[in-house]
């Protein structure tokens, strides 16, 4: 048994390591087997530098027919598994055909590599950043060793953000009005307003904020929409009456938000809505939804 363990277990050891590996700020990556790992930070026009190590297992040759390390930017969408949307692919060739008999190290750097769009998990589709090195062989399966690593991108805070009033009301029955302070938020803001009551003759048991993400993928009649609520705010328990004014006071940073993106490369698209939902003392919903777009500062 030991003997078939052997078999297919690679000659050949990869790592690859970032040259600014100890100093570079680390985040969390979920996993396609959904564990965390902790991977290097970077944002677009950074150059990504370092070094692949190649070391057979002792008494092994490695005969290879070319060695090189790809950049690879890609978007994969779940209900079409497996097949990924490269939107970056740069190449450096490491090797030349030969043989390799001990260790081996090779630099390589991708100067101010464009990257445009940020490394995403979502229900239906991923974007991210890999790192692969492939070792060609002729006659057997190729090695091949991937590391990932995580793009995010500043924006800089809106010249014009205005803020966000709107109406809602069932006719004779209910009008209320509501503002909030603007209509784009960083994803460490706080979201302010208030909730005026002009009509009330129906019986509101209570009054939420809720924060929904909408991601959409694909195109046409392929198009899928998956909406999440991310958060839930209780503004007020019990029945308001005319002329009374309920304040709004939400925080985002508790919640796992993502800028709002619109239409990555053609494939996907994420979206949050404040959404306020009052409910009366029959459980009969009212509700009223507007978007909202998130952006990163500098700062985060």
């Amino acid at each position: 048994m030991n003997y078939l363990i052997g078999a297919f277990k690679s000659p050949c050891h990869i790592s690859i390591n970032f040259v600014d590996g100890r100093t570079r700020k680390q985040v969390q990556l979920k996993k396609e087997n959904g564990q965390t790992a902790m991977v290097p930070l970077f944002r677009s026009q950074e150059s990504i530098v370092g070094e692949v190590v190649l070391e057979p297992i002792q008494g092994k040759k490695v005969e290879h027919t070319g060695v090189k390390i790809e950049l690879l930017g890609q978007i994969e969408l779940y209900l079409d598994r497996g097949n990924f949307y490269d939107f970056t692919s740069l190449v450096r060739e490491l090797d030349v055909p030969g043989d390799i008999y001990e260790k081996k190290t090779y630099p390589f750097e991708f100067s101010t590599v464009e990257m445009p769009y940020e490394t995403y998990n979502g229900v239906n589709v991923r974007l991210r950043y890999i790192l692969k090195v492939t070792i060609s062989r002729s006659y057997v399966s190729n090695i091949v060793e991937c590391q990932d690593f995580v793009v995010r991108n500043f924006t800089p805070p809106p010249s014009i953000n205005n803020s966000i009033k709107m109406e809602v009301g069932i006719e004779d029955c209910l009008h209320i009005e509501f503002e909030y302070n603007k209509s784009k938020y960083h994803l460490k803001d706080v979201i302010i307003g208030k909730i005026y009551f002009l009509l009330v003759r129906i019986k509101i048991k209570n009054m939420e904020l809720e924060i929904r993400r909408r991601e959409s993928t694909g195109s046409g009649a392929n198009t899928y929409v998956e909406t999440e609520t991310l958060a839930k705010f209780e503004l007020m328990d019990g029945a308001p009456v005319r002329g009374e004014s309920i304040p709004v006071r939400l925080f985002l940073s508790p919640y796992e938000l993502t800028p709002t993106y619109r239409n990555t490369n053609n494939k996907f698209s994420v979206k949050y809505y404040l959404n306020l939902v009052l409910v009366d003392e029959e459980d009969r919903r009212y509700f009223k939804q507007q978007e909202i777009i998130i952006y990163r500062p500098e700062s985060s």
